[in-house]
Formats: C-alpha cells, sequence, structure tokens
C-alpha cells in the first residue's frame, strides 16, 4: 500500500506542478528562489516510480511499465532543460539556448519533443490502470477520459490540469476505494 500512496502523491506533485505551469511562462521564469513548477514535476514522477515498477504481473503491465518508464525519462530530461531554461536572466539568452539544443537531435526529440507531450507516459499509465479494470472499471474509465483529453482527443481549456486532476481521481479511486465484498 505504501507505493499506491507514494504514487498518489507522486500525481498530486506532478499536478501541482501542471497547475503553476498553467500560470504561463512569464511566471515560471519569475518562480523565486526555484523553479518551483518543474520540481514539482520532478518529484511527481520519481514518486511514482516505486508502484510502476511493483504493478502485478500481466500482459498490461509487461507493456505498460516499460512504457511509463520511458516517459518518466523523458520528463525527467525535459525538466532539467527547463531548470536550465530557467536559470537564463534574459529571454535573449533562453532564445539563443533554444536554437542551440533544437539543433542536436539526442536532446530536442526525447525531451522536447516527447517528453512534454507525454504521450508515452499517458499511455503507460492507462494501460497500467487496466490491471485493474474487473475490480475499478470506474477509475479506469476516468483514467481514460484523462488519457483522451491529455491526447487533445478531447479539446479542453488548460487540459493539463484537467487530465491529470482526472488521472489522480481515477488511481484515487483504484487504489483507495472500499469494496463491499458481500457485492463482488
Amino acid at each position: 500500500m505504501t507505493h499506491k500512496i507514494f504514487f498518489l502523491i507522486g500525481l498530486v506533485f506532478f499536478l501541482v506542478g501542471q497547475i503553476l505551469l498553467a500560470q504561463g511562462n512569464d511566471f515560471v521564469y519569475n518562480q523565486k528562489p526555484i523553479d518551483f513548477a518543474h520540481w514539482f514535476l520532478l518529484v511527481g514522477v520519481v514518486f511514482l516510480i516505486p508502484q510502476v515498477v511493483t504493478f502485478k504481473k500481466s500482459i498490461f503491465s509487461y507493456i505498460a511499465i516499460p512504457l511509463s518508464l520511458v516517459g518518466i525519462a523523458c520528463i525527467i530530461g525535459m525538466c532539467v532543460l527547463d531548470f536550465i531554461w530557467w536559470s537564463f536572466p534574459t529571454e535573449e539568452a533562453r532564445i539563443e539556448f533554444t536554437n542551440h539544443i533544437s539543433q542536436v537531435p539526442s536532446i530536442w526529440k526525447p525531451f522536447i519533443s516527447i517528453g512534454p507531450s507525454s504521450k508515452i507516459f499517458n499511455l503507460g499509465l492507462l494501460i497500467l490502470s487496466l490491471n485493474y479494470f474487473k475490480k475499478e472499471k470506474v477509475g479506469v474509465a476516468i483514467v481514460f477520459i484523462a488519457t483522451l483529453i491529455l491526447w487533445h482527443i478531447i479539446p479542453l481549456p488548460f487540459r493539463l490540469v484537467f487530465g491529470y486532476s482526472l488521472t489522480l481521481i481515477g488511481y484515487s479511486i483504484i487504489f483507495l476505494r472500499k469494496r463491499d465484498k458481500n457485492l463482488l
């Protein structure tokens, strides 16, 4: 149960990071003394790892664990690059850095093109939730809807905030809901 609690705490941290990012670049670049938004994202995804690697052995887990871990690695790399952007004192310096790393596909593609979109990460979380489909259809359905929002299939303003809010709600239902044993 400890891993599940850390997982949910990780989703809360990740959601807080998304809420901070939704305030816009000026807000993020003016955070002091640290880039709180990306630290919340970083700590959040790290808290997910113990549960991600201990999901029960199933066909879903064999597919989703590697996807989730690759997605987590991409998000960690993206956060590191965002810490560097945050550290530059001027927009001109940020643009120069962007121009430089955008020419390096081994950095740009996994950590900027893939990292922020998190499609791999979200697919991994969705597939992992399928381990609970028989007992928690509602939680899995909420994670499915969250994934559709996060992938722009269901367009919403502040999609990352809404999508990760629903992911947190879905996994909270999956992990914490008490079931009446007489109904099973």
